[in-house]
């Protein structure tokens, strides 16, 4: 069986479909999605029609992104503001349905809603942003806070971790992905495809840390 995880697509459909295509993956792999599936790109919907059918097919992992989290603080809540500034209007544009108004299909609301927070491997701990990077995995746990696993940012900022085993992220963008002894990055800014040094889909086979990617496609 293979891992593989796979970073931030934000609405880039055919972007996700050429990574998985140089993928290929088998019935065997366990595919973990690190999250921000919706925001900015041009097709949110289509990517999680994607994923749904993937999902059919295939073992995998949805953890949560900070952009699911301000979908749902829109259904639930109805907080409009800053997802729109963030994207929001670009993934209500792609469900807009032929009387021009707005259907999220349930089964995209349930997709949602049952993204997981982080996965945690005898190898691997996987989540969207990050952890605390002076506190250990475990404390990181216990804590249980959600705003860590969805914003962090510190652990770029530092070389030295508490964690007791590698940690697999994204939510960052990086020109290229990190891998260290203790942080792997994989956020290539698939979405940013105008920045020079951006603009690609990262995915990682582990532990090998084979890493394969592509360009920006739409």
């Amino acid at each position: 069986m293979g891992l593989i995880a796979i970073g931030d697509i934000h609405g880039c459909v055919d972007t996700l479909d050429a990574l998985l295509d140089r993928l290929a993956p088998d019935e065997d792999d366990h595919l973990v999605f690190i999250g921000d599936y919706v925001d900015r790109g041009p097709d949110s919907k289509a990517v999680i029609d994607r994923l749904l059918r993937l999902g059919e097919t295939h073992r995998c992992t949805f953890l949560r992104g900070n952009h699911e989290a301000f979908m749902l603080n829109y259904l639930d809540q109805g907080a409009f503001d800053l997802w729109r500034i963030n994207g929001g209007l670009e993934t209500l544009r792609s469900y807009l349905n032929g009387s021009r108004k707005v259907h999220i299909p349930d089964e995209h609301v349930a997709f949602i809603r049952a993204t997981d927070l982080y996965l945690d491997t005898p190898e691997f701990f996987f989540v969207h942003a990050g952890l605390k990077p002076n506190l250990s995995i475990a404390e990181n746990l216990s804590r249980y806070d959600e705003d860590v696993f969805l914003w962090e940012r510190g652990h770029l900022d530092v070389r030295h971790y508490a964690w007791e085993k590698p940690i697999v992220c994204g939510h960052t963008p990086q020109q290229d992905p990190i891998s260290t002894d203790r942080l792997i990055a994989i956020d290539t800014g698939c979405v940013y495809y105008m920045h020079p040094r951006l603009g690609r889909l990262t995915a990682v086979y582990l532990p090998e840390r084979e890493f394969v990617e592509v360009a920006y496609r739409g």
